[in-house]
């Protein structure tokens, strides 16, 4: 049969040798201004711009005065006889590695909006796919000096995306403007990532469950033993992600095996997920295996199976076990919602030892400081745009009509000048906000290092304002990316200056941690003030901002 294309949004799927002696350090022309933008960037390929690995030396290049290393493997190819197995070390290599071009991404349907205006936006790319998909990439000022490292996991859930799927990824502004290494991963997602096949194939594949979050730990591994090669300082290394890149910062702040390797953390609209036990995935597995018409101990057959068919299955077992969503998703989704099964992790006690800010905030990342928090859009979908009438009875439908009339009502006195179509995109931002203020509250009652909220209430001026801060919004910004992003942005004077004072505060993060900056200090953030970063064209603090709003959706 033919895969549909994916029709839901980002939300949704919440559920050495040659480089001996080569110290490159880049900088621009003396006659040339600091650019504002990566766009009309100078490329040039100089041999000198080798970095070594554990594993042998990469080449990548120079955008003006950045070093670029794009796809260098940190795993083997998890095809065939590999697929479900933990990631195995990259087969070493004598002559310098091209890493040139991004890599493939895990497997995954091609990703469709509802509406071309959204993909206008978003700046969305689907890239190539393949199994061999264990590969990173790498900005630098220097291959010399001790910078900090901010290592971005891409959203998409568990499911899909990929380090490249959005324009705002692009490393090179954060290295060139704010003198640090940036780096991004692809790994392996859904079926792949997350399907428990011990019972299939014995004891060797115990992890199986979570490949695709034990990928990513088999990343930092690889950053904690070759970045300082790129000029990066393995003793001060931010991890952050958006949306499911959220959900997975939360995963790894719990696992056992990540201790010593994370300094810093951010969680941007997402995170602290109720995920299924080993029991719930095993039964999972079992099904799929069944629907599949294979054997139960048909291991060969299942890692020669084409992917899209082991998508099918297992997308149709998932369907079958939860059942469909009764409520829109900022509330199926909410907190206490019971775990869903299928593509994302499973408490196995073993690699996944924790429901990470779901249950608690884990012991082991007390003292990592933490900056959380969310957009003002979050729901945005730009083919919704409903009457009054049409947003009170959807909401009715969710909350009862009590409820839905006192949302619409506090949320016109907050947002007087936002239009009907933008406030509905706002019920899901202070769910989010809720969410968040749940976190913090985990991380507060764990005590430890201190934690730093945002809120980036920013309304884009594209497509007539009516998309506010629509999630993914804020990458742009912590990027400085508003040139490359400029469909979204408009890279008008307003959205530049605020990416530079959003992506120096992720900078100064990942280098202090605390994002305050001369001119913009930022105060911690506990569960009773709510002290917030407004990131907009006049940045400011203040105490849990609309909080009248989102206790509405708390009565």
């Amino acid at each position: 049969m033919t895969l549909p294309r994916v029709t839901m949004d980002r939300r949704a799927a919440l559920l050495g040798g040659a480089a001996a002696g080569a110290a490159l350090s880049v900088r621009a022309e003396a006659a040339t201004p600091r650019r504002d933008d990566a766009v009309a960037a100078r490329c040039t390929t100089p041999r000198s711009a080798i970095a070594r690995t554990r594993y042998g030396p990469v080449r990548g290049y120079v955008s003006d005065d950045v070093l670029v290393f794009k796809g260098i493997p940190y795993g083997d190819d998890t095809g065939g006889g590999n697929r479900w197995l933990p990631a195995k070390p990259p087969t070493p290599w004598q002559h310098a590695y091209p890493a040139l071009a991004y890599g493939a991404n895990c497997p995954q349907t091609p990703h469709s909006f509802r509406a071309k205006e959204h993909t206008f936006l978003q700046q969305w790319t689907d890239g190539f796919q393949g199994e061999d998909m264990l590969k990173l990439n790498v900005w630098t000022p220097s291959l010399s000096g001790s910078r900090p490292v901010m290592v971005y996991f891409h959203g998409g859930g568990f499911s899909f995306g990929s380090s490249y799927e959005l324009a705002s990824h692009d490393g090179a502004q954060m290295a060139r403007h704010h003198d640090v290494v940036q780096v991004s991963i692809n790994h392996r997602l859904n079926v792949l990532g997350f399907l428990d096949m011990t019972e299939v194939g014995g004891s060797a594949y115990e992890g199986s469950v979570n490949v695709g979050m034990t990928d990513c730990v088999a990343a930092l591994r690889w950053v904690q033993e070759n970045i300082a090669g790129f000029g990066g300082d393995p003793d001060k290394v931010m991890i952050y992600g958006q949306s499911g890149g959220g959900s997975k910062v939360t995963t790894l702040l719990g696992m056992p095996s990540t201790r010593g390797m994370v300094h810093r953390a951010a969680i941007q609209s997402g995170g602290g997920g109720n995920i299924p036990g080993r029991d719930q995935s095993r039964d999972y597995a079992r099904r799929v295996v069944k629907e599949l018409g294979v054997g139960p101990r048909d291991l060969a057959a299942l890692q020669a199976m084409p992917w899209q068919r082991l998508f099918d299955a297992s997308n149709k077992v998932a369907g079958e076990i939860n059942g469909p969503m009764r409520r829109s998703f900022w509330f199926a989704m909410g907190p206490g919602a019971p775990p869903r099964v299928g593509w994302g992790p499973t408490l196995d006690e073993a690699t996944v030892t924790l429901r990470s800010f779901h249950d608690a905030a884990p012991e082991q990342a007390r003292d990592v400081p933490l900056l959380i928090g969310s957009v003002s859009e979050e729901g945005m979908s730009y083919s919704s745009n409903p009457s009054e009438a049409e947003w009170r009875a959807s909401l009715a439908k969710d909350l009862g009509a009590g409820k839905a009339d006192a949302l619409i009502a506090a949320m016109r006195r907050a947002q007087p000048n936002k239009s009907i179509r933008t406030l509905s995109y706002g019920v899901g931002g202070y769910a989010q906000r809720n969410n968040v203020q749940r976190m913090v509250k985990l991380r507060h009652d764990a005590g430890g290092a201190p934690a730093y909220q945002y809120w980036f209430t920013w309304q884009s001026p594209q497509l007539d304002g009516q998309c506010g801060a629509w999630h993914t919004a804020e990458l742009a910004f912590c990027f400085d990316n508003t040139a490359l992003c400029d469909q979204g942005t408009g890279n008008t004077p307003a959205a530049r200056a605020l990416a530079r004072r959003t992506a120096t505060a992720w900078a100064q993060f990942a280098r202090t941690g605390n994002p305050s900056q001369p001119g913009l200090a930022w105060e911690a953030t506990d569960p009773n003030r709510c002290q917030t970063m407004i990131l907009d064209d006049h940045c400011r603090m203040a105490d849990d901002p609309d909080g009248d709003v989102r206790r509405v959706l708390l009565a």
